[in-house]
């Protein structure tokens, strides 16, 4: 992927806000501190286009993103670990519902897991979700520099077996040494090709 522009558009929350549906969009969802702003930066060679956070849980609007005038990135509220009353959760939850189940333009859902984690019922929650509403989807294993190459190779076969999918299926990545960038932007490119998101299911 060349890049020659990426921009912020505008947050929303509610289908009257979003930005018009003109461009072909993929959305990434994740934990609240899976590293999702970091990746998001790693592929567009940014340092702070998406604002990072240590405190999990401070992204909690639908944030577009111009790339190249010719597709949009879009950074879903996070997940998990935000220390957040429950209705905002709830609210969250029905947000990337919205979005994800009407946006005609969305491709696909890059789905983020930390690789030092075992799945639970969450993920499978959402995968099974995606699976049952004929969402294309990608799943990348982040903070793959946390582990050695040994430990990294047993959990990501472990990860692999937890979700009952071949390992191949899978994008190891890390935003300190760039493991996976060119990996997965060629698994991006694929689904920005599509004409619509019937063709990615």
């Amino acid at each position: 992927m060349i890049l020659k522009s990426s921009e912020f558009v505008t947050s929303a929350v509610n289908p009257e806000h979003y930005p018009k549906a003109s461009l072909p969009e993929v959305a990434f969802a994740g934990r609240s501190n899976v590293g999702k702003s970091s990746l998001i930066n790693t592929l567009l060679n940014r340092k702070k286009l998406v604002k990072t956070s240590s405190t999990p849980g401070r992204t909690q609007l639908i944030n577009f993103f111009d790339i190249n005038k010719e597709f949009t990135f879009v950074d879903l509220p996070g997940y998990g670990y935000a220390k957040v009353p429950k209705k905002v959760k709830k609210d969250w939850g029905q947000m990337i519902e919205t979005y994800i189940t009407k946006r005609e333009t969305l491709r696909c859902v890059i789905l983020l897991l930390d690789v030092r984690r075992t799945p639970g019922k969450e993920e499978f929650d959402i995968i099974n979700w995606l699976d049952q509403n004929m969402i294309p989807y990608l799943i990348v294993l982040t903070k793959a520099d946390k582990f050695s190459n040994q430990q990294r190779e047993k959990q990501y076969k472990k990860i692999a077996k937890t979700l009952e999918v071949d390992k191949k299926e899978l994008t190891l990545f890390s935003s300190k040494s760039r493991l996976g960038k060119d990996v997965l932007w060629n698994k991006i490119e694929h689904y920005l090709a599509l004409d619509t998101i019937k063709e990615g299911k």
